[in-house]
C-alpha cells in the first residue's frame, strides 16, 4: 500500500489534525463558534464536518458516541473518529480525538465502524480507507482498544482484515460486530464487482481473528449499487436489519433523497447466511437522515442515532467552517412490523418553561406564542374533520417550515421550500408518507436552531430536517382546513452540548 507522501491526492484534504499549522485549529473554531444555527442540544462538531455516527455504546459508567470529523472544513476529507460521553444521553462532554489516521493501512481515513466491550475494554471497529487514485481504493478492517482510563490504542496485529474478497471492489467498509452464541460475526458494507450493493459476513472466534464467511443473501431486497453502514439486532421477537443503501429509485412517497436508509423486519440465519424479509420501509421520511447506527443500553433498551445531514450538498452553515449534526436519541420499539422512534425519556430533563394551549379551530390559522430558536413542541389533534391541516415552525413574513396533513389523500408531509437560506433544491422541498388520518392525532416536534426532528404518532412515522431561518422566524402557528380540535404544550430547552 502506499504510503500518504507517494499518493497524488490533495495534500490538504488529507492532512490529520497532527499535521495542523499552530494556531490553525483554534482559529477555524472561532470562526465556527458563534454561528447562530448551531445547536444547543444535539450532538454537533466544534468545527469541520461530522457525519455518520460511530461506535455507539455505552462502557466504565458512560454513554459514548464518536463520530466521523474532518476538522479543517465542511468537506469529506480526512475522516478521524471524534468522541463525546455522557452521564445521561443529553449532557455532552467533548473528549480528545478518538482516532487519527496516521498508518499505512488507513492512509485516506478512519472510515465507519462500530464497539462492543469485551475483556472489561471497548472494542472499537473501523475500516481503514487507502486510496491509490480517484478512482481505484482499497479498504481495511481495524480495531483500537479503549481501556477503562479511556485511553485508545490501536491494535498491534491490523489491520485485522487485508483487502476485500475477490468479487467485490474497494467499496467494503463499515463493520458492525455482535455476539450471538459465544461466536463473533462481522457485517460489512458492500459493493459487487459488478456495481451492485451487498453484505458480507465474517466470523471469529476471539474477536480478533476474522474468518469470511461469504455474502449475507437479503431475500426481499436487491436494489442500489452501494450497502453502507450495516447494522442488524433482535427486537420485539424479530431480527431487523438496518442499511444504508445508495442508489435506489424513486417509488411513490419512498427513496427521494440521494442517499436513503431502510430498515427490513424479518429473520436472521447466520448458518445459511441469509435474512428473509418480511418487511421493508425507510427508517426516516425528511431531507437529513442517513448511516443510522443503534445500540443496547443498560437498562435493555435499542437506542438509534443517525447522521442528521446529506452527502454532495453545500449548507449554509459551509461558510462559517463547520456541518452537520447526529439527530437526538430514539428508543426502538417494534409493533406488528413497524420500527417506531421514540425521543428517549431522558429529554423531559432538558425542558424549562412550559406554555399549554387548547381549543378548536374552524378554516383558520392560529398563532402560537414563541421567541424560542430550541424547543419542544407537543400537539394532540381531536375531533379531525378538517381534510387538511398542520404546523408551521420557524416562521416569520418570510419564510417558514410546514408540516401538512391530508385526511383525504391520506398522507402527511413537510415542505422547506419557503427560506432564504434555501439549499438542496435539486432533490426537492417536499418530502411525504402515506398516513390513515382517523379522529385522533399525535405529534411531537424538537426544533433546535437549524435541525427539525418531527415524530407522529407515538414514532409511527418520522421526519429529520435541517433548515437555516433566519433570526425573527421563530413563529408557530395551527392551521385547518375545517374542524378540529387541538391540545398543545411547549417546552423551551436548555443547552446539552457546548458549542
Amino acid at each position: 500500500m502506499p504510503k500518504r507522501a507517494e499518493t497524488s491526492m490533495t495534500a490538504d484534504k488529507y492532512r490529520t489534525i497532527l499535521e495542523a499549522e499552530e494556531g490553525e485549529l483554534e482559529a477555524l473554531r472561532q470562526v465556527a463558534k458563534d454561528d447562530p444555527w448551531k445547536p444547543s442540544y444535539h450532538i454537533h462538531p466544534s468545527v469541520g464536518l461530522l457525519n455518520d455516527p460511530n461506535g455507539l455504546s455505552y462502557f466504565n459508567g458512560y454513554y459514548h458516541v464518536f463520530y466521523q470529523w474532518y476538522p479543517f472544513g465542511p468537506v469529506h476529507g480526512m475522516k478521524h473518529w471524534a468522541h463525546v460521553r455522557s452521564k445521561d444521553l443529553i449532557h455532552w462532554e467533548r473528549m480528545p480525538v478518538a482516532l487519527v489516521p496516521t498508518e499505512v493501512y488507513e492512509t485516506h481515513g478512519a472510515f465507519s465502524g462500530t464497539a462492543i466491550e469485551k475483556d472489561g475494554q471497548l472494542y472499537l471497529y473501523y475500516t481503514g480507507n487507502v486510496k491509490f487514485d480517484e478512482r481505484n481504493r482499497t479498504a481495511n478492517q481495524c480495531l483500537a482498544i479503549m481501556d477503562h482510563r479511556f485511553q485508545i490504542r490501536k491494535h498491534a496485529h491490523n489491520p485485522l482484515i487485508s483487502g476485500t474478497p475477490v468479487g467485490y471492489t474497494g467499496h467494503v467498509r463499515d463493520p458492525k460486530v455482535f455476539v450471538k452464541e459465544d461466536v463473533y460475526y462481522m457485517l460489512l458494507g458492500a459493493q459487487r464487482s459488478d456495481l451492485t450493493g451487498a453484505l458480507l459476513v465474517y466470523e471469529s472466534p476471539d474477536a480478533i481473528r476474522w474468518d469470511f464467511k461469504g455474502e449475507l443473501r437479503v431475500e426481499g431486497w436487491s436494489a442500489g449499487y452501494m450497502w453502507e453502514c450495516p447494522d442488524c439486532f433482535r427486537i420485539g421477537g424479530s431480527d431487523v436489519l438496518l442499511f444504508s443503501p445508495q442508489g435506489v429509485e424513486r417509488e411513490g412517497h419512498n427513496y427521494h433523497n440521494l442517499y436513503n436508509a431502510i430498515y427490513c423486519v424479518g429473520e436472521l440465519d447466520l448458518t445459511r447466511l441469509s435474512f428473509k424479509v418480511d418487511f421493508c420501509r425507510e427508517i426516516d421520511k425528511g431531507f437529513d437522515f442517513y448511516a443510522p447506527q443503534t445500540f443496547a443500553d443498560p437498562h435493555g433498551r435499542r437506542i438509534l442515532l443517525a447522521w442528521a445531514g446529506a452527502s454532495e450538498m453545500e449548507y449554509p452553515t459551509d461558510r462559517n467552517m463547520w456541518a452537520h449534526c447526529l439527530t437526538i436519541p430514539r428508543e426502538l420499539k417494534l409493533e406488528g412490523n413497524i420500527l417506531k422512534q421514540r425521543p428517549i425519556p431522558e429529554l423531559n430533563q432538558l425542558r424549562l418553561n412550559e406554555t399549554r394551549a387548547e381549543g378548536g379551530l374552524a378554516n383558520e390559522e392560529k398563532e402560537i406564542e414563541n421567541s424560542e430558536d430550541a424547543f419542544e413542541l407537543n400537539v394532540r389533534f381531536s375531533e379531525i374533520a378538517a381534510d387538511r391541516f398542520g404546523i408551521r415552525l420557524c416562521q416569520s413574513e418570510r419564510e417558514g417550515f410546514t408540516l401538512l396533513f391530508d385526511k383525504k389523500q391520506a398522507s402527511v408531509s413537510v415542505d422547506r421550500g419557503r427560506f432564504e437560506h434555501g439549499f438542496g433544491e435539486r432533490v426537492g422541498t417536499v418530502r411525504s408518507e402515506t398516513l390513515m388520518i382517523e379522529n385522533k392525532l399525535s405529534v411531537r416536534v424538537f426544533v433546535d436552531k437549524s435541525v427539525i426532528e418531527i415524530f407522529i404518532q407515538d414514532g409511527e412515522v418520522t421526519f429529520t430536517s435541517r433548515v437555516f431561518p433566519l433570526a425573527q422566524s421563530t413563529g408557530i402557528s395551527l392551521f385547518a382546513e375545517g374542524d378540529l380540535r387541538f391540545a398543545l404544550q411547549k417546552y423551551s430547552l436548555a443547552k446539552g452540548m457546548e458549542c
